[in-house]
């Protein structure tokens, strides 16, 4: 059938969702659907059945295609480190890092592989749904472009425009992008879609047809705010920063915000209990002294964050926090830091050297070496109960006492405190496991509500497809997508 592919007018549009929205509506009308995003930027991985990494968000379209995720979803995927720095996956697997002048002017060389990948996914589906990252108006970043209009001209694949309401200013986003983009680019448009509208959507008839009028591009329908989308895990930090919820619960779990906050879905669990009110801590904010339990999450770089923790003063709240007798719980680097020390002699993460860690686990742990990409299940060692989850990290741990975690496969992952307060382990997507999260509230006096979170995350998937079957041409998103031409290789 083809090919479409959704461009939006800014970061944080809500692309990704559309994506998934439109993978599962048109997964339940029959169709072979698979997602591909040819480039991404995000520290919010998921480990594929072959062992690489993509996005998270290509994981969760591919959930919603109901077929496995695979490294081709996609092929270029940049992890930040610093603000200059990030590290580079090509087809799953860690290339090395890259500072961002270098990828700017090098980009292009990866065409071909994203190229390659497009035409695997597309000779296997009646449909790939494209989504494009950040804004093709970002015209400074257009030469070597393989994110947005490079691949979809390359590709011979048209476009759908998308502009977040919510935001403020979206005609003016939408005409803006059709004025500064070069005409043969505005050519691969096709037609726009309005995004997270609140209230009554005839008030913005008058404002759709201008859009009409003053791009040529027709509309595709305007899209509500759908309350479905919260329940789907988020691809990027920003959405984290006005996450609080679950005011009237009755624990409080704390997790502070590092500067490269990685895979923080292991949380979207926890938001979903009624019992859990889940804190994001921002940074220059404490850590509030009422938590029950506090996380400290993946990063993308451990021994930064850990400076960073401190420099927000987040260490004497931690402090504080194991006097009055709290649980704490590390996770990848979150446990690395909980350790004695850490050290990379490699310089894996920038210049070499080792640094003291919080000294609540007697654990060193050494960077570098292969990166170890898992999936991985078993059971915990205090309690007995089940869990499912991944491990993404680089470096071993070594411990001088009991571990958490003890896998199918006889291995043992993680430490624990002799009184069990203070643990850590390197494994994501603990709370996924029904069993984990009663286990972890038990510990705070809290209930849980027992459900499966892979429930959860499907039904969100087939109640955000039933809205967008509501409001957005379908017909003539199909259509559209008939127009794409083979790939230019």
């Amino acid at each position: 059938m083809g090919a479409v592919m959704l461009q939006g007018t800014g970061s944080d549009v809500g692309k990704s969702v559309l994506v998934a929205g439109l993978c599962r509506l048109l997964a339940n009308r029959g169709l072979k659907v698979l997602p591909f995003k040819p480039q991404n930027m995000s520290n919010n991985a998921a480990v594929t059945p072959e062992g690489g990494e993509i996005g998270r968000a290509q994981a969760l379209q591919a959930l919603a295609c109901r077929v496995p995720p695979h490294v081709d979803m996609n092929p270029v995927l940049l992890k930040p480190q610093s603000d200059r720095v990030a590290q580079l996956i090509v087809h799953g697997h860690m290339q090395g890092q890259s500072d961002s002048e270098y990828y700017r002017s090098h980009k292009g060389e990866l065409l071909d592989t994203v190229l390659g990948s497009y035409q695997r996914l597309r000779a296997d589906a009646d449909i790939v749904i494209v989504e494009g990252a950040g804004s093709p108006a970002e015209i400074n970043l257009r030469e070597g472009d393989i994110a947005n209009m490079g691949f979809a001209r390359a590709a011979g694949v048209p476009v759908v425009l998308v502009g977040d309401i919510d935001r403020g200013g979206v005609i003016a986003s939408i005409v803006g992008t059709h004025i500064v983009i070069d005409p043969e680019d505005a050519a691969m448009i096709r037609a726009f879609l309005i995004n997270k509208f609140r209230g009554d959507v005839r008030l913005f008839d008058a404002g759709y047809d201008a859009i009409a009028e003053r791009t040529g591009w027709e509309g595709l329908g305007v899209v509500p705010w759908i309350a479905a989308a919260r329940k789907l895990p988020a691809e990027d930090a920003v959405a984290l920063d006005h996450l609080t919820h679950g005011s009237s619960a009755s624990v409080e779990i704390a997790v502070p915000m590092l500067s490269r906050i990685a895979n923080f879905d292991d949380f979207d669990p926890l938001a979903q209990e009624p019992s859990v009110r889940l804190t994001m801590v921002p940074p220059g904010q404490p850590i509030p002294a009422s938590a029950g339990l506090i996380i400290l999450p993946g990063t993308k770089a451990t021994i930064a964050d850990l400076a960073f923790l401190r420099a927000q003063g987040w260490d004497v709240d931690i402090a504080a926090h194991v006097r009055r007798g709290g649980h704490i719980l590390g996770i990848c680097g979150g446990y690395q830091m909980l350790g004695r020390t850490i050290s990379d002699p490699e310089g894996i993460e920038g210049g070499s050297g080792s640094v003291t860690g919080l000294g609540y686990l007697p654990v060193d742990t050494v960077l570098g070496g292969h990166k170890m990409l898992a999936s991985v299940e078993g059971t915990d060692i205090p309690a007995g109960q089940a869990f499912h989850g991944y491990e993404m990290h680089v470096g071993v741990t070594t411990s001088a006492t009991a571990p958490l975690l003890r896998f199918s496969d006889g291995r043992t992952d993680g430490a624990t405190s002799p009184d069990g307060r203070i643990a850590g382990c390197y494994v994501h997507g603990l709370f996924a496991s029904s069993e984990q999260r009663k286990m972890w509230l038990g510990k705070l006096g809290a209930a849980s509500n027992g459900l499966d979170h892979a429930i959860i995350v499907d039904a969100a998937l087939d109640e955000l497809a039933a809205e967008l079957d509501k409001v957005v041409d379908i017909a003539r998103l199909l259509s559209i997508a008939r127009e794409a031409r083979p790939c230019r290789m």
